[in-house]
């Protein structure tokens, strides 16, 4: 009896031996299975390079080229600090894992690219693999990867045409395990596809240009597309809407109440042209930076194309509320007064009255400048109000065709009540919308 019931314990035993060795071999095989997929896309992105001029640019002068494309990129608002000189790095960026700060780009030798070779420089715009190791997806390689090698490396030699900055590069304030450069392979494992533009056969020219324009260059996915809890873009809700750095980022989709779907084609363009549109929105913010530093200076074909390309987004609501072009209470109003005197005691009435009527008016059109008109904005339809909130504080500034048109901010005039107050009165008179503004809120705007 002793016997057997040994026997039957070695037979179990090595059934068991036998089926742990095997689920061994298996789990080896899956993961020998990922590892050549990875390495195969990673070393073998697919399709070929877009082949230029796809992006619209000169092709007279390779620097020519490079410093429209450069543009069109905007790689300069990134990679400039308010003090510091264009593409010497230093600028700030607050993300949800500590603070990151850009690079230097200029012909520098040990700070800048000024002795990087093609292929380092191709491998960190289009991969996100810098000298120092992977780079965070802060810098939009995972929309640059599209790019085609000839525009990327034109880029660079308008980078290289441009004066040195000996401007060291600050290191990044952010905590472990984030700090660890070698974790975002596993990122980029998860998140990341290695893969240039192809054109769709199905697509006119224009479009595909127009999809190369937002996609690779312009990138406009990174802002306008909200992000997943791995930070990265989550694909399913593309162009529905995002926030950065506080400022709303708006539905792109062709949405006809919170999207684009609404807005006339000659409207758009004005936007893309001169950040303004009459009767809907002007840019502030990281949009006004887009548009000052790279979106004026793109030709009216290229800004024709993008629109043509984002016409055909895909509707998505997303989490934008719908644009009132006529709130009552503004239709009631007229220049200098209110229409209604029911709530004459409100603060935010007040405080609209005390330091804000006098540019925007009551009826909300602009005083001085139509970059001041309040109704149709995007803005003033967001009951969340965190725009509202942010150009409170920080005000708003951009330059176009050489022109300055500025807001001052009021940061240390109101308290976090006070703002609150202000922005839940503008989104009710001028967007019609129930504002949810909280001195909490405002305070974690205030101090991120």
């Amino acid at each position: 009896m002793v016997d057997m019931l040994a026997g039957a314990h070695v037979d179990i035993k090595r059934k068991f031996s036998t089926k742990l060795k095997l689920l061994c071999w298996m789990a080896a095989a899956v993961v020998l299975t990922i590892l050549l997929f990875v390495f195969f896309r990673l070393m073998h992105p697919g399709g070929a390079d877009p082949v230029p001029p796809i992006s619209g640019a000169p092709i007279s002068d390779v620097v020519v080229r490079g410093e429209y494309l450069a543009r069109a990129a905007d790689c300069v608002a990134c990679h400039t600090s308010a003090s510091g000189k264009p593409f010497s790095g230093g600028r700030s960026f607050l993300t949800p894992f500590g603070v990151l700060y850009s690079s230097n780009i200029t012909s520098d030798k040990q700070h800048g690219i000024g002795s990087w070779s093609d292929e380092e420089f191709l491998k960190a715009v289009r991969d996100g693999i810098g000298r120092e190791g992977n780079l965070y997806p802060a810098m939009p390689y995972t929309s640059y990867t599209a790019m085609s090698r000839d525009d990327v490396l034109a880029i660079k030699a308008y980078l290289l045409s441009t004066p040195p900055a000996a401007e060291p590069n600050p290191p990044n304030k952010i905590g472990f395990p984030f700090n660890q450069r070698w974790g975002l392979k596993f990122w980029n494992l998860v998140f990341f596809s290695s893969q240039r533009f192809q054109a769709n056969e199905e697509q006119t020219v224009q479009w595909n240009r127009g999809a190369y324009l937002t996609n690779a260059l312009g990138h406009c996915g990174e802002c306008h597309t909200p992000r997943n809890i791995g930070f990265a873009l989550s694909e399913g809700r593309a162009f529905s809407g995002g926030n950065i750095e506080g400022w709303l980022a708006p539905n792109l989709t062709s949405d006809h109440s919170s999207g684009l779907g609404g807005w006339r084609d000659e409207q758009l363009l004005a936007y893309l042209q001169t950040g303004h549109a009459q009767g809907r929105s002007s840019a502030s913010g990281p949009m006004a930076e887009v548009i000052e530093y790279s979106l004026q200076y793109l030709s009216e074909a290229d800004l024709r194309s993008m629109l043509k390309y984002l016409r055909t987004v895909d509707s998505k609501l997303g989490d934008a509320s719908d644009t009132d072009l006529s709130p009552e209470s503004v239709s009631r109003s007229n220049s200098v007064l209110p229409g209604t005197s029911a709530i004459v005691s409100d603060t935010g009435l007040k405080l609209f009255a005390g330091d804000c009527a006098g540019c925007h008016l009551w009826n909300g059109r602009g005083r001085q400048s139509s970059y001041a008109d309040l109704v149709g904005t995007r803005s003033v339809n967001d009951p969340k109000g965190s725009s509202v909130v942010q150009v409170i504080l920080d005000g708003s500034e951009i330059t176009v065709d050489g022109q300055r048109v500025q807001m001052p901010g009021f940061r240390y005039k109101y308290s976090n009540e006070q703002v609150a107050f202000l922005a839940n009165y503008v989104l009710k008179h001028f967007g019609n919308k129930q504002g949810t503004v909280t001195s909490e809120d405002v305070a974690a705007q205030r101090n991120p």
